[in-house]
């Protein structure tokens, strides 16, 4: 099975595959530094604790190696600034992306750019022919990035889990198809 790179370098900061037990301790920090950030949003955010963290962890990795979710941190200057991930959709071939920062982080453009680079990276993987982000309708902030990135709003659902604080319960679905590849046809004007 083909995998992503465990290492993306994104210019001023890297995405870099979660390393399990020996990111405990910066994951506990960065979630706890975030957690008035994140609690309007995410509702797992409520039940954070050192052993959620380390559970989380342990998944993180076989959903690694299974393919079913591909977890990075994003880190600037060896720093954990935000988390993003890829994960497998509710069809065949496609992959949804998700991603948060830490509230020094935002602003600046890094979930944008920590997004498009996922985005590159799980259209170079041979199976996946659509990408879609979900957000709540209520969280502007995160529709921004799928809209900056050139996805499409195919549809609004009823948010399949508990519904966050701040959230209205309809997630939004934004969708990126697979670029077709360059024409390999030639002009010829004879």
């Amino acid at each position: 099975m083909v995998r992503p790179r465990q290492l993306i370098e994104c210019g001023d900061f890297v995405l870099r595959r979660l390393r399990g037990q020996s990111d405990l301790a910066p994951a506990c920090t960065l979630i706890e530094e975030s957690v008035d950030h994140l609690r309007p949003w995410e509702p797992w955010v409520e039940g954070h604790g050192e052993e959620s963290t380390r559970e989380f962890l342990a998944r993180a990795e076989a959903k690694w190696a299974s393919g079913d979710v591909y977890n990075y941190a994003i880190a600037e200057d060896g720093t954990l600034i935000g988390m993003c991930q890829s994960y497998r959709g509710p069809e065949p071939h496609g992959r949804r992306l998700g991603y948060w920062l830490h509230p020094a982080a935002t602003g600046r453009g890094i979930a944008t750019r920590a997004a498009a680079a996922l985005v590159t990276e799980m259209f170079a993987l041979p199976d996946v022919e659509y990408l879609e982000i979900v957000h709540d309708a209520a969280n502007v902030s995160s529709a921004a990035v799928p809209r900056r990135l050139g996805f499409i709003e195919v549809r609004r659902e009823q948010a399949p889990r508990p519904t966050s604080p701040a959230g209205s319960g309809t997630g939004v679905v934004w969708r990126l198809d697979r670029p077709a590849p360059p024409s390999s046809s030639v002009d010829h004007d004879w």
